[in-house]
């Protein structure tokens, strides 16, 4: 999901925002000013509801925030990079780079974002209660109830075991844990989310059609939007299957070229560049690999810098790329790709640098796996 615009940074956690959360917005600010609060609140002015629905609304995408960072702190923990935090339309994103380390991670870096909802959900309707006991204003009850009710089924539905819902992972973990075998249950909980999202659509369907419950339009998106995102899980867990098998060293760029560190960024552009085919480069200093310099990051520097910047000071340092040795397999590698290094993998034999891997030796490997065997099922320890 990518973002629209940014909306700065929490605990060194970037924010973004997608386009499609404007609609969501306007959609939840129309229902609850016009038919919610005032059922809920009657005889009230209009801009109070309309006041009242904007800052409920906002509050409600602070609490899928909530919920997001819930993921991504507890991910951190777990010694996971986070990239990012989308909101979208149907909810948030956590952007995470690394591979889970066992089980017991996934069920807590799983199980923290529907606990935050539950806890806000809880929070929310007590006060609510108590508000009302206190005769506060109906139009502030009704929208502390309504943020209550959301957060709670906000809980409830992510805890259904169906990728690529919380649910869903939380099954993967038990079914890691059971088959030792992380890709497996990764297809497993996937073909559960494809099974959850057409049994949505058809009620929906069944109850659109026959019984005219037209808001149950929403649920055939949203089953939609599930065998989608189950269904491109399914598959990339099925990928990293057939890629077990495949060494690092048959897919890599062997003695790829490489770029001092003590060149310009115009020597890069105007020197480097236009004789070679690629986007990214090593860079060495004193012969020893110090980090990745892409032609993206370089062009990032202002023309009349570019002369005395040097490649070093651009480019991406050598901890924050993905780095391999010859031999492992490709699928244990996926795993570490970064957006610093545009996912690229640098590959150390002894100590020296020995390859690269690009995204587009990845796909020629992906490639030559379909065209040398049939369908593969996930892979059995």
């Amino acid at each position: 999901m990518r973002t629209t615009f940014s909306l700065g940074r929490i605990s060194g956690i970037r924010i973004g925002v997608n386009w499609s959360v404007l609609l969501i917005i306007v959609l939840l600010v129309y229902g609850l000013a016009v038919g919610q609060f005032p059922a809920a609140a009657p005889r009230r002015p209009a801009a109070e509801y309309v006041i009242a629905a904007v800052l409920t609304a906002v509050a409600y995408l602070a609490s899928l925030l909530a919920h997001e960072l819930g993921h991504s702190l507890v991910a951190r923990r777990n010694g996971l990079g986070v990239e990012g935090i989308t909101l979208w339309f149907l909810g948030g994103v956590s952007q995470l780079e690394g591979d889970v380390p066992g089980p017991a991670a996934e069920v807590r870096i799983s199980g923290i974002g529907p606990l935050v909802s539950l806890v806000l959900g809880g929070v929310f309707s007590l006060v609510a209660w108590l508000l009302q006991m206190a005769a506060a204003p109906g139009v502030l009850v009704a929208a502390l109830a309504w943020l209550g009710g959301i957060n709670l089924l906000l809980a409830v539905f992510n805890v259904i075991p169906a990728a690529p819902l919380d649910g869903g992972r939380l099954l993967q973990a038990v079914l890691w844990r059971i088959t030792g075998d992380r890709l497996r249950a990764a297809v497993w909980s996937a073909r559960s989310g494809q099974v959850f999202g057409w049994a949505l659509i058809v009620v929906a369907a069944y109850l659109v059609l026959v019984r005219r419950a037209y808001n149950w339009l929403w649920f055939a998106l949203l089953g939609w939007f599930l065998i989608g995102a189950a269904t491109a899980e399914s598959q990339q867990a099925m990928l990293q299957a057939r890629l077990r098998t495949v060494p690092v060293r048959d897919v890599m760029t062997a003695s790829p070229v490489t770029v001092p560190a003590s060149a310009t960024v115009a020597q890069f552009l105007g020197d480097y560049l236009p004789g070679h085919r690629h986007s990214a480069f090593p860079v060495l200093d004193g012969g020893q690999a110090t980090g990745l310099i892409t032609v993206h990051r370089a062009s990032q520097v202002p023309p009349e810098a570019r002369s005395r910047t040097l490649v070093r000071d651009v480019a991406c340092p050598l901890a924050e790329v993905a780095q391999a040795t010859p031999d492992e397999p490709v699928a244990d590698v996926l795993p570490r790709l970064t957006a610093c290094s545009e996912g690229r993998v640098l590959v150390f034999d002894g100590g020296q640098l020995a390859g690269i891997v690009s995204s587009a030796d990845l796909s020629r490997a992906l490639d030559r796996l379909s065209r040398n065997s049939g369908p593969a099922g996930p892979a059995r320890r």
